[in-house]
């Protein structure tokens, strides 16, 4: 993403790191409690003179959701778009490049790492666990997910994260259509798997999240500042030209 600083000349960007170096922001995309990592980038941004009158986000991959959590969770400095590519904003079920539905091999190990996933060690250490979401054990997911059923009030209403994610001027998902890494690719739109299996799937329109308007989606969407992309490649795979013209110059030029 370094030619956006070729096309959006004399704009402050900011790429937040989280570690003193390459190898501490790797290791801590896997294994630095999501809730601890929203904290920090909130007391970074909000020491950034730059950023007091507000600024753009864009997440990658997990990037995603956690983006939408500090939009939820710290309206200060005010975040005014958030692109989403490739997020898993319902979660994932699934090992990269497993899908369940149709290998059956890779349905038996889910649920193994079901049985361990919402360990309350695991889910303090392990950051892919903080959005594993088994769609057969729906009240356990809601229950013991310390960071994506938070975030997504699935138990109780937090009416400031719903207020918050409401002042976004644009929520941008962009999903993408072959995508192999993240199981099921529908999560990158909110869509998921029906409640009790991994097979069918309900769409974020079909969904109790938007119908009772738990985060504000539904209220976006009438006002038009949800927009739903997609490109025809697998995971993150799109070209400058296709960002240029579907994300730079709608959203943040």
């Amino acid at each position: 993403m370094r030619f956006l600083s070729e096309d959006l000349p004399g704009t402050f960007i900011e790429s937040l790191q989280l570690g003193s170096n390459t190898v501490d922001d790797m290791k801590n995309g896997y294994f630095w409690n999501v809730n601890e990592q929203i904290k920090f980038a909130c007391k970074r941004l909000g020491k950034l003179e730059q950023l007091k009158g507000g600024y753009n986000a864009i997440g990658f991959s997990q990037g995603g959701q956690f983006l939408r959590g500090l939009a939820e969770r710290c309206p200060n400095p005010p975040m005014r778009n958030l692109i989403s590519l490739g997020g898993q904003h319902q979660g994932v079920f699934g090992l990269p490049h497993c899908s369940a539905p149709n290998m059956s091999w890779c349905e038996i190990i889910d649920k193994c790492i079901s049985k361990f996933a919402y360990l309350s060690w695991i889910q303090q250490r392990l950051v892919q666990a903080e959005y594993w979401h088994d769609p057969f054990r729906e009240e356990m997911y809601k229950t013991h997910s310390i960071f994506l059923a938070d975030i997504n009030n699935e138990n109780i209403q937090n009416e400031e994260y719903k207020l918050n994610l409401q002042k976004l001027d644009n929520l941008v998902l962009v999903k993408f259509e072959r995508d192999t890494m993240v199981q099921p690719r529908e999560s990158e739109w909110f869509g998921y798997y029906k409640p009790g299996g991994d097979k069918s799937m309900l769409t974020l329109q079909e969904s109790l999240l938007y119908k009772e308007d738990r985060i504000g989606l539904k209220t976006l969407d009438e006002a038009h500042k949800l927009h739903f992309l997609s490109v025809d490649g697998d995971h993150l795979q799109f070209t400058k030209d296709w960002f240029r013209v579907n994300i730079l110059k709608p959203f943040l030029v």
